[in-house]
């Protein structure tokens, strides 16, 4: 194990969750802010991080091109409610339901987050919305609702900024008017 990756991924991670839980205060979910990602301090998903740490972009992309697969993802996924691959059930009759509204919530503020600690001071507030319509939107399986629920979030934060955008009222709104 390399301590140097060690320290850095931990330093990484607790920013990434100190973001995610200011994000999540504006919208009136502390709760959520406060235990999001915990799991990736276990031993599964912390070990395999610090393996192929790279600083710039999750270690778990990297993990994928060496293996083809990775453990701390699929440790991951099955114990954050955040993440729409938590929902999916391909036996279920509805292979992805409605995301109850504090998850889905705390999935905008985790990308918005990812966004922020990865591209630094070249984050602006459009490139969420850039990030989700070219490489998630139409790829992840995802209740139509909450697909649309995410689309007018991060348009409203593309046009409006975090401000404006991530307030209880305004989370609320959108959710009760899309989903709802």
């Amino acid at each position: 194990m390399n301590l140097k990756n060690a320290i850095k991924h931990f330093i990484l991670i607790t920013h990434h969750k100190w973001v995610v839980f200011k994000l999540c205060c504006k919208i009136g979910e502390p709760w959520r802010g406060l235990v999001h990602d915990l799991s990736k301090y276990s031993p599964t998903e912390f070990g395999e991080s610090i393996k192929y740490y790279v600083g710039h972009h999750s270690p778990i992309t990297e993990a994928k091109k060496d293996k083809g697969y990775s453990i701390a993802w699929l440790h991951h996924k099955g114990r954050n409610k955040h993440h729409t691959q938590y929902w999916v059930d391909y036996d279920a009759p509805n292979i992805a339901p409605i995301i109850p509204y504090k998850y889905a919530a705390e999935m905008i503020c985790d990308k918005l987050a990812a966004g922020i600690i990865y591209k630094g001071k070249e984050w602006t507030k459009e490139y969420e919305l850039s990030y989700w319509i070219e490489r998630e939107k139409d790829k992840l399986d995802i209740h139509p609702k909450i697909r649309d629920f995410v689309t007018a979030v991060l348009t409203q934060v593309a046009e409006q900024g975090i401000d404006k955008t991530l307030t209880r009222k305004n989370m609320r709104y959108l959710y009760k008017k899309i989903v709802d």
